[in-house]
């Protein structure tokens, strides 16, 4: 579960902009501010099954975006690739690291 509240925060992160305001909202509300579904359909007014089905289809939204623009991935590689840079700094494969991390972008 911490895995996938980790990965939604990220994509959260990446995607926000994409989302409509009221998205965004239940989506702080759920996963960065620790509310229960209960305590967000009281603050707006609707059934807690409304406020379950917004998340899971935004979730699904947020995936359906990385999907197709691969941002949390590259993110993911550029920091592997940072790791090892970092590890590696005096060696001959330094250079390598770099020109792999610039092709991320």
């Amino acid at each position: 579960m911490i895995e996938k509240t980790t990965r939604i925060n990220y994509l959260f992160d990446f995607y926000q902009t994409l989302l409509t305001p009221k998205q965004r909202n239940y989506m702080e509300m759920y996963y960065l501010e620790d509310y229960s579904l209960g305590e967000i359909s009281e603050l707006f007014h609707v059934s807690r099954q409304a406020v379950y089905d917004n998340i899971k289809r935004t979730e699904a939204m947020l995936e359906s975006y990385e999907k197709k623009l691969h941002l949390y991935e590259k993110f993911e590689q550029r920091v592997v690739l940072i790791e090892q840079l970092e590890q590696t700094v005096a060696d001959q494969s330094a250079y390598a690291l770099l020109h792999q991390l610039k092709e991320l972008d």
